[in-house]
Parts: C-alpha cells; structure tokens; sequence
C-alpha cells in the first residue's frame, strides 16, 4: 500500500538549496523522431545528478539533534555526493560507507563535498550492511538512496518543476529505474494533476530488478551484470516503500540493450551537445526504442544525470 507522499512541501523546502533545471525542448529529437520531446535536464543539477533532491529533503528534515549528532550512506557515486553536498551547505557531518573498488575519481567527488570515507567490503552492499550496523550502534540516521519517503518525495520536485514549464500537459514521461525512487516521486505528482499521463519505465536488460519484479507481484533477489547504466544497476531492497508506487504508476516497462544505451548517449551528445551518463542515456535509448508509438505525443525524458568517466566516454567514441 502506498503511503500518502507532500511533493509540493518537499519543492518549497528544498527550493533555496536546488537548481530549478531546464525543460529543453529539442528540435532534433523532436523531428527525427516525429514527436515533441522535451529534456529535463539533471546533468545541471548540483553535483550533476537529480540526488540532490532528495538529499535536501530528508536532511531539513531531521531535528536538531540528529543534524548535530552527523549522517551516515552507503554510495559508491551520485548518492554519496548529494549526500556529501547537501550536508557541507546545511554544516552537518556526514560519513560515506564505499567498497575497496570504488573508483578514485567518485571517492574525490564525495571528498570535494566534504564527505567524510570509510573504506569497506568488496560491494556496495556490504557497505551498506555496515554502515546501518554503525547507524544503529551510535545513533546517527542512515539514509538510504531511495527506500525513504522523504527522499521520494524530494525526487518529486522534478514533476513539480516540469508541470510549470509547459503550457500543456504532456502524454508521456519517460524515467529510468533503479531502486524507484526517482519515478516514485515524479509519477506521484504529476498523476495526480495530469491523470491521463503515461508514465514509461526503462532499465538496461543487465539489471532490470523492479521492472521484472512489477511483472511478478514481489520483489525479487536477480543477478545484475555490467551496465553502462551504472546509476540504476543493482537490486530493490526487501518491503522498499518504492515498490507499491512502482507497481500502481508504471504504465510501460521498456528495456534496453547495452548497445542502444551506447548509441543512445553518442546521439544525445552529438546532438544536444551535452554529457550525460548510462542512466540518462537508457531514458534517451528507450525514446528511440518507442518512438513509433509516441508519434504525434508530447513526451517528458528525465536526463538524470551527467556523471560519466573520461575513460567511459573515450570507450564510448
């Protein structure tokens, strides 16, 4: 059962804190796939990822004595950044669980915001595990990336923004899935003020964990492999308060290959002239995959993010 989500609360309070992005309307998109597309475009969000949203928040959120006593996540990218950053603008401590493999480039990324790291485990899961083990020995609030409600709703201010860009509503909005967060918040609003608004679901075929555990009623426990859509890659944690949201607000699932992400991010790059990362780059892939039957629509495609590696984008070209 979905709990009840304050979208437009959440917007007014994190408003001072976050960029107010460009909905982009693209010409090229729109006429080589005989649509009108428009970008949401969260590659300009601070720390170059939709994260900070949630992050904000559930941080002005907590009480006083939570803020004082220091925040604790597990991330090995965007999480632990908007985490990081949002914590160093509201002067609260904040300390990111990462695995031994984490790339130096994200573990300077979290450091720049003033993150404090703890080395642990081979996997993110691992220290996760360990970070809500300290979380609960010393009494300091984890924060998870998307099983929270404020962070859903922080996320939510996307659907906000985009209602006031447009003059219209429009047909389709197209978000890629991870944990759910981010579909969660959006879907939520926007539903409730354009009702007929088709919400399509994307996801690599290397790790699709909701998609595939919408179409069987539960959760499940799937193996991922190798994404260029890292940002979503990964599993759905048991009882997550995404998965009801998920369940009633996607209309579509749409899952793309690993070669139409790569096709999908050099064409945005080279049209709209902008990075972005695998994630976004699965939203733009499963534009292209469906635009026969979204001819003629007004489609939303959130751009989640921009952080992409210098050596993934030399690959890539």
């Amino acid at each position: 059962m979905k709990k009840k989500l304050d979208v437009l609360g959440a917007s007014k309070r994190i408003s001072k804190h976050v960029r107010q992005t460009y909905l982009s309307y693209s010409s090229s998109f729109s006429n080589n796939l005989n649509n009108h597309v428009w970008f949401k475009l969260e590659n300009l969000q601070y720390t170059g990822s939709f994260k900070v949203r949630g992050a904000f928040n559930k941080l002005l959120n907590l009480s006083t004595r939570d803020k004082n006593k220091g925040v604790l996540a597990a991330s090995t990218g965007n999480h632990g950044a908007a985490i990081a950053y949002a914590s160093k603008v509201l002067d609260i401590t904040c300390t990111v669980y990462v695995p031994f493999n984490t790339s130096p480039s994200k573990l300077d990324n979290m450091k720049r915001y003033g993150a404090l790291i703890e080395l642990y485990g081979d996997d993110c899961i691992q220290s996760e595990i360990k970070a809500r083990e300290v979380s609960i020995r010393d009494g300091k609030i984890y924060i998870s990336p998307y099983n929270d409600l404020e962070i859903i709703e922080g996320q939510g201010s996307i659907g906000y923004e985009i209602s006031n860009q447009v003059n219209h509503p429009l047909d389709a909005i197209i978000v890629s899935v991870g944990g759910g967060g981010l579909i969660s918040g959006i879907s939520d609003y926007l539903k409730s003020i354009w009702p007929n608004v088709k919400i399509i679901g994307c996801s690599p075929m290397n790790s699709a964990v909701m998609l595939h555990s919408i179409k069987a009623g539960e959760i499940l426990d799937l193996e991922s492999k190798l994404t260029l859509s890292d940002g979503t890659a990964g599993g759905v944690e048991k009882g997550s308060v995404t998965f009801p949201f998920c369940e009633d607000y996607i209309d579509e699932s749409v899952l793309v290959s690993e070669t139409e992400i790569k096709e999908a991010l050099v064409t945005y790059m080279d049209i709209e002239h902008q990075m972005i990362e695998g994630a976004a780059g699965t939203a733009v892939a499963a534009l292209i995959k469906k635009h026969e039957m979204l001819k003629d629509k007004r489609v939303g495609v959130i751009i989640c993010g921009g952080n992409m590696n210098l050596t993934t984008i030399k690959n890539l070209l």
